[in-house]
């Protein structure tokens, strides 16, 4: 009996990895290019292209993880940070490009619900995945379910009138501003020197990072009292990187955070499905679609 195959597509701010996902959500042929900025117009054609340029045999589905709020009624990107789009009628649009069925998703619940499926999630029932990369995304499993909503937990205030966030975000004081990869990057060129970057501090085991864990830690403890998440998994290049040198301090923050005995239980542990967890989760996404 043939296996179900669809297409997940996993849309970053510097690069896009497409590949034939089974039902399973075991990876077969991939195409990774970098991610096009110049317009929204030129993204959504290339992502088009890329996806067609893969085997078209047997694909049942397309699924798109994207770095974004969605209107997930309509099919509509609303507005991203870090790439050109803005309600963008996305789903309609690559459905009649593509001549395929599609289903769009936030790009880190994407990564949430292949975690939970295949990864480092494996189970429990409530969930919360942080990506620390570009900037700092997330995804929720509440009782065994994605919980698709705008789930832009990057954007939540851990310093009040803080730090100006990034990209298009007119935000202060967001944990995107103190726990990215690209925040990271900023605190390197300005406590090693102008050429440094975040991977710079993880090998020197520079002290900054006890602050960020802090930081981080923070926000954990207010998204383990609001969803009831009995494991957090921490992903992206920066999170992965980092993860052992982050962890106590991130630990220390829960215990005084979330509430008892909340912080005292929570599991946190580093995504085990790497660059692929997105891809992946969007080819979920599309399998799991009515």
């Amino acid at each position: 009996m043939s296996t179900k195959r669809v297409i997940g597509v996993d849309i970053g701010g510097t690069k896009v990895l497409a590949g034939i996902v089974d039902e399973h959500g075991q990876v077969h042929e991939t195409i990774e290019r970098p991610t096009v900025t110049t317009s929204q117009a030129a993204l959504l054609e290339a992502l088009a292209d890329q996806v067609l340029s893969l085997p078209q045999d047997g694909i049942e589905a397309v699924g798109f993880g994207i770095p974004t709020r969605i209107d997930h009624e309509r099919g509509v990107a609303l507005g991203s940070v870090n790439i050109p789009l803005r309600d963008a009628p996305f789903r309609d649009w690559m459905h009649d490009r593509i001549g395929l069925p599609v289903e769009i998703e936030n790009d880190a619940s994407c990564a949430a619900l292949a975690e939970h499926r295949l990864g480092a999630g494996r189970g429990v029932r409530d969930l919360v995945l942080l990506t620390l990369g570009t900037g700092v995304g997330g995804g929720v499993i509440s009782g065994g379910s994605l919980f698709r909503a705008y789930t832009e937990l990057g954007h939540m205030v851990i310093v009040a009138d803080g730090l100006p966030c990034q990209g298009a975000c007119s935000g202060r004081g967001h944990l995107e501003a103190y726990c990215s990869g690209r925040a990271a990057d900023l605190l390197a060129k300005q406590l090693v020197g102008l050429n440094a970057t975040a991977y710079d501090l993880v090998r020197d085991r520079h002290p900054v990072l006890e602050d960020i864990g802090h930081k981080l830690g923070v926000a954990i403890g207010s998204l383990v009292n609001i969803f009831g998440a009995t494991r957090v998994v921490i992903g992206g290049g920066f999170g992965i990187a980092a993860f052992d040198q982050l962890l106590p301090a991130v630990r220390l923050a829960v215990l005084t955070e979330a509430l008892a005995p909340s912080g005292q239980e929570l599991e946190i542990e580093h995504a085990e499905l790497g660059e692929e967890a997105g891809l992946i989760g969007a080819g979920l996404v599309a399998l799991e679609a009515p």
